[in-house]
This record gives structure tokens, sequence and C-alpha cells, in this order.
């Protein structure tokens, strides 16, 4: 069962820079990976910086990938964190205050139809744990945590997975979207462009019609 493979979706985010070029070519790289699959690509989303307001915004958007499992999910799973982690690194990605600017963030948001909270590997460490005593104690949760509560999250995983509902929740994620906005407000995110798989790269679209 070498071959076994688990439905992920990565979420990825980025405000310095050339955003929206970086998480094109993030995308790339996360198909590249040994073993994945690209199964399917968000909207690009223009988000509110959260916590830290004074900033550039965000540019957030969701892949699903098929990922190799493991040998069981916290292995799997710790896995995929810490090759996230180093695709981070190799993407310029530097210490920062919490909340800050990121050069790329990458969370796994949902991994199979497991539920896991473990320590951290010392490669699956956020590359500000040295600094940030939260982020050296943060362990590995997956869903992640904060997925139900933020909409540059969920309006993207919503393009993809509207009616999963994630290990632990009580809701799908169409309706956790929906509920979000409604707090939020139609301010907080708003679509900017599509996945073109043909010229794989982002093609601007008129944003549709709230759902």
């Amino acid at each position: 069962m070498a071959d076994r493979r688990v439905r992920a979706y990565i979420g990825l985010g980025a405000n310095v820079g050339d955003p929206e070029r970086t998480l094109g070519e993030a995308v790339h790289a996360l198909a590249a990976l040994p073993g994945a699959r690209l199964r399917g690509v968000s909207r690009l989303y223009a988000t509110a910086p959260v916590g830290l307001t004074d900033q550039p915004e965000f540019r957030n958007a969701v892949v699903a990938l098929d990922v190799p499992a493991g040998p069981d999910p916290e292995a799997g799973a710790l896995a995929m964190l810490a090759t996230l982690k180093e695709l981070e690194r190799a993407f310029g990605r530097r210490r920062r205050r919490r909340w800050g600017p990121r050069e790329l963030d990458l969370d796994i948001l949902v991994f199979g139809r497991s539920r896991i909270e473990l320590e951290r590997t010392a490669a699956a460490r956020s590359i500000d744990a040295a600094t940030d005593p939260v982020k050296a104690a943060q362990l590995l949760q997956v869903p992640h945590p904060a997925a139900a509560d933020r909409l540059f999250v969920l309006a993207p995983l919503a393009d993809l997975a509207p009616r999963l509902v994630p290990p632990g929740w009580h809701e799908t994620v169409e309706t956790a979207r929906r509920r979000q906005a409604a707090i939020e407000g139609p301010a907080a995110v708003r679509p900017v462009a599509a996945w073109d798989t043909g010229t794989g790269g982002w093609r601007r679209a008129p944003a549709r019609q709230p759902r």
C-alpha cells in the first residue's frame, strides 16, 4: 500500500513582492512534489489582513492535492507539513512578527478524514519558531483550527469542496463560508482571478455573483 494517497487541501497566502506570481509558482511547486497529484485550484482572492492590519492586502488560494498517505495519518501529515515549510523557505520566507507580512504561507487545512493533533518535528516547525515562543510550541492540528472562522480560508476552500464536512466540523464548508461572510462582510475577500489549466497561470475574470 506504499502508493496509497489521501486528499489534502492546502491553503496558500502571500502579500510581499508579487503575491499573484508567487502563488502561481507555488501551485506548480506543489503539483511537482514527489507522489502528488494536483486535483484542483481555487480562484485567487484578495483578502484583508487579519491581526496586524497595517500591511498590504493578501492574495489567498487553496489547492486540492492527492498526496502520499504515509504509514499512518500522523506521519503522512507531518511529512507533508515538513515539505510545505521547506517550500516556504525556498520561496524566501523570512522570520517576521506574528500576523505580519508573508512571502509565502502554506498550511494544511484538511488531510483526508483524519483529525490530528501532535507535536511537530523540527522540520515541520514554522520558520518563526526560533524567535516566537508561541510558534515554537505550536502543535500540528488538522483540520487547521482557524479554518472554520477565517473567510480567506473558507472562500477558496468552498470553490473546491463546498459540500465537504471536515473532520470535527458540524457543517459543510459552504455553510461555514456563508456564516463567516455574514460576519466579516463582502469587503473581507474578493475573487480577482481564476486558475487557467491551459496556461497554468491566473486568468483575470469577473467576480461571480454572491451565492
